[in-house]
């Protein structure tokens, strides 16, 4: 069979970035410490670009030009770009804040490092006990622990077995809990409970005695599962309390910190580098939230002075010009166009981390308020690219590396985009809810005889989470929980 070649002629659009567009790109990316040595590196590279306040003599330039355009004349469009240059960015502006009344405010670096862990918190508090050595190291291991969030999820049992096995150190759940009991008297408040409503109840203790304080102790002792669904009637008509005196203790509950290990730095044994927060957000007695950039050491730019100067003595003499007058104008205004362009970008960067992290808020202004991740909605990418009017990938881009203080903790970005499960009757759940009720059920477990994924179905059932068995596989193997098998 005789082979033929065949042409087809097709037409296929492409998108191309600029190069303006590739460099908005590229500092998007970036967090707040490598968007520092960015700006420094492109200061030293373009002479047209200079850090700090405008030139001394730039009031004198400014007052100069204002007099020129008092009398009168024809602006050429080398004139037009060059006030552009003069007039506009003279004064930087990209340092662009959420709330321009609000008074800048630096924020700390936070430093995740193992010279800091809480371990090394907890143990320095250790020594300063009067223990006998076998309760010290009762209370030691008790410290090593402790997750993330500085509550101790391990079953007392658990500890026991691991102490005989793996270290042959002989003990009992009573020694156990004695040690739990000194270790959850150290600071901060919460610190080696054992679940949520431990963690709060702890924290209520070290308060002062006052009557709201015990209306406290018994919305979480006796209504707790009601107080984190936020059915506040049942609450005061089981307790018998009046609305003024529940909405005392509530503001009280809302105020304590779910993650007292949070306060502290992250556990031993991990090295992380020094994380720079990018975003600010502060959470107010009246429940408002505000947010601000953490571009305390950004510094500010402008274009050179001299440079500009250059370019309008150009322009004033170009009818005499040779060509190396033209060659040296050229460059001059190569090196302005690039600086301009970078400091369209920073602009343009600043003013996206803004609008992104403000959809944030608004989308999970309930956690911002309370600090409790059950209260965190899903959400998804798409959510904040179609609320900011931005694109997908661009959401991806300010996500990613991105971190925010809040009064709560230090969190990435991704920390607040989860997908949601929808059940019957239309009620929308969050994927890390569910995954964080699967874990309290694991936790809670005989450890002589674990729990199926068939009988954890069934109790998140009953807890309002209808999930089927291989969705609970799936989240169990998310979480890094092996089958009951194994976890005996």
């Amino acid at each position: 069979m005789a082979q033929t070649n065949i042409q087809i002629q097709s037409q296929q659009q492409l998108q191309t970035l600029s190069p303006q567009q590739i460099l908005v790109v590229k500092l998007l990316e970036l967090p707040t410490v490598e968007l520092e040595d960015r700006i420094h590196s492109e200061v030293l590279e373009n002479p047209a670009l200079e850090e700090g306040g405008s030139d001394e003599h730039s009031d004198d330039a400014d007052s100069e030009n204002s007099s020129d355009e008092d009398s009168g004349g024809g602006e050429s469009a080398e004139d037009l770009m060059l006030g552009d240059y003069s007039n506009d960015d003279d004064i930087p502006d990209y340092k662009i804040r959420s709330d321009v009344d609000a008074t800048p405010t630096r924020a700390e670096d936070i430093p995740f490092s193992d010279a800091v862990s809480f371990y090394d918190i907890l143990k320095e508090q250790l020594g300063e006990r009067d223990l006998s050595g076998h309760m010290r190291d009762l209370v030691e291991y008790l410290i090593g622990s402790i997750d993330n969030d500085g509550l101790l999820r391990k079953d007392l049992s658990n500890i026991e077995d691991e102490l005989l096995f793996n270290y042959n150190v002989q003990t009992d759940q009573d020694e156990l809990l004695q040690a739990l009991h000194i270790l959850q008297d150290f600071d901060p408040a919460g610190i080696g409970a054992r679940d949520l409503q431990e963690c709060l109840l702890l924290q209520i203790a070290r308060k002062d005695d006052t009557p709201i304080k015990k209306i406290e102790q018994r919305i979480i002792t006796k209504c707790y599962e009601e107080f984190t669904r936020k059915h506040w009637d049942k609450i005061i008509q089981k307790l018998d309390i009046t609305q003024e005196e529940f909405d005392e203790a509530k503001d009280e509950l809302v105020h304590l910190n779910p993650r007292p290990g949070s306060s502290l730095g992250e556990v031993t044994g991990r090295n992380f580098q020094q994380i720079v927060p990018d975003f600010i957000v502060e959470t107010m007695d009246d429940g408002s939230v505000v947010m601000n950039l953490n571009d305390y050491h950004v510094p500010e730019l402008h274009l050179s002075r001299t440079f500009t100067d250059m370019l309008e003595e150009h322009i004033k003499n170009k009818a005499n010009q040779s060509k190396e007058s033209k060659d040296a104008m050229q460059f001059i205004k190569q090196k302005l166009d690039a600086a301009q362009g970078f400091i369209d970008a920073v602009k343009q960067r600043q003013h996206t981390l803004i609008v992104t992290m403000q959809a944030i808020i608004d989308l999970q202004r309930p956690f911002f308020v309370e600090g409790d991740e059950t209260l965190l909605r899903p959400m998804i990418l798409k959510d904040i690219a179609e609320r900011t009017g931005l694109d997908i990938s661009t959401i991806s881009r300010v996500s990613n590396s991105k971190y925010v203080q809040t009064n709560y903790g230090v969190y990435s970005l991704k920390f607040f985009f989860s997908d949601g499960y929808t059940k019957d009757d239309g009620e929308e759940l969050s994927v890390r809810e569910i995954r964080l009720a699967l874990k309290e059920c694991i936790d809670k477990e005989d450890k002589k005889r674990p729990l199926t994924d068939d009988e954890l179905a069934a109790i998140l059932k009953g807890k309002g989470f209808p999930i089927a068995r291989r969705t609970v596989a799936k989240y169990r193997e998310q979480l890094g929980i092996p089958v009951s098998r194994l976890r005996k």
